[in-house]
């Protein structure tokens, strides 16, 4: 339906451009509705595909030797879909369908095997009872805390002597981890040297130094052959957008005409991501949250707005990336990010867990809290 008849003159400029922001609202209206609604069908057919497989899992009760093996397939599969989900639920539902049983060296094996599972869903389960290169350490502090000194408890286990507790291989293992960041993660400028590497471990062995060779060595390994975490098998995102600190709708400012678009946000692991839908697999942008700051701010079109931005590089471009119109990963262009909110408390709420997502690095305060624990002994 037209809101005015077709080249009508007795409208303003303003007036027309107005009814023009009204018609492409409307048009996005629409499209949103038509997209919620394929969404909808989408997740009745993931329920139908649910109750089938349950379905096919229950069986016959004499089940021919083919339908078994489905039944297991299924089984297994819909298991490692939960584990990715909810690592802990997947293993529960794993062992009552008798895929797996409650033998902790079973489990190690199906989790050191990893077919289909998320590497970090992997470290969120562990973490909540090799490490580095079969899984990501997961984002929570005190499962990171639990997941290290169970390594270092038994690297000492395994290697008795080397240190002269477990405090020491703890905080020596964090070191190593953010020395192989500082000198191979690109967008890390001060790169730490080896004297700075020396410094940092000072004092740590029970109030003694570790061998000077010791350290030498590490740091040469880790400079010539940084260590990598491998890639997931397709599931990273998901499992990471599974668990986040925070996501909603929010309208953002942006577009080569800086109009409003409504987009879906999910903030975790110190990134804002944006979506168009909320079943899209992949997001529209990332806004990495490193060295940025929120502010409430007014807006003469919105209400309830906040802003990223970088306190320290006024005028410069953040770094960030989005997708274009043909789908290809580009930088992005905003010196700083608009979004509106709903309603003030939820404008503030966002602005309270970005700005917790922008203090979090549960690495060094780990290793500050083991320091000051050797410390304490002597």
């Amino acid at each position: 339906m037209d809101f005015c008849p077709a080249g009508s003159t007795d409208l303003s400029e303003a007036e027309e451009a107005e009814i023009e922001t009204i018609r492409q609202h409307r048009q996005e209206l629409l499209e949103d509705i038509k997209k919620l609604k394929e969404e909808i069908a989408e997740v009745f057919a993931e329920i139908e595909c649910f109750q089938n497989a349950e379905k096919r899992k229950e069986g016959d009760n004499n089940p021919g030797e083919q339908t078994s093996k489905l039944s297991q397939t299924d089984k297994l599969s819909l298991g490692r879909k939960k584990f990715n989900m909810d690592p802990a639920k997947g293993i529960q539902y794993l062992i009552e369908h008798q895929v797996l049983s409650s033998d902790l060296q079973e489990i190690a094996k199906f989790l050191h095997k990893g077919e289909g599972l998320n590497k970090t869903a992997i470290g969120d389960y562990l973490g909540g009872r090799q490490f580095l290169w079969s899984f990501r350490l997961p984002g929570e502090a005190q499962k990171i805390d639990r997941m290290m000194e169970a390594f270092a408890n038994w690297y000492c286990k395994c290697n008795p002597g080397v240190f002269q507790s477990t405090d020491t291989c703890y905080i020596l293992s964090f070191s190593i981890i953010m020395l192989n960041t500082s000198l191979h993660n690109p967008n890390v400028k001060d790169k730490t040297p080896f004297e700075r590497f020396v410094s940092i471990n000072r004092g740590i062995d029970d109030g003694a130094d570790l061998p000077e060779e010791l350290l030498k060595n590490l740091f040469e390994s880790i400079k010539n052959e940084p260590f990598s975490i491998p890639e997931d098998d397709g599931n990273d995102l998901t499992h990471t957008f599974f668990n986040p600190n925070r996501e909603g709708w929010l309208l953002k400012l942006g577009g080569r005409v800086k109009t409003w678009k409504r987009r879906w946000f999910i903030l975790t692991d110190n990134c804002l991501y944006y979506f168009e839908y909320t079943t899209d697999k992949e997001p529209l942008g990332i806004i990495p949250l490193e060295n940025l700051s929120v502010r409430k701010v007014d807006d003469p079109k919105k209400p309830n707005c906040f802003e990223l931005f970088n306190p320290k590089c006024k005028g410069q471009k953040i770094k960030a990336c989005k997708t274009d119109g043909d789908g290809k990963v580009v930088e992005g262009k905003h010196q700083s990010y608009k979004i509106s909110a709903a309603t003030p408390a939820e404008r503030d709420e966002w602005i309270e867990a970005i700005r917790t997502s922008i203090t979090q690095d549960p690495f060094y305060d780990l290793v500050s809290a083991r320091k000051k624990k050797i410390a304490s002994k002597n």
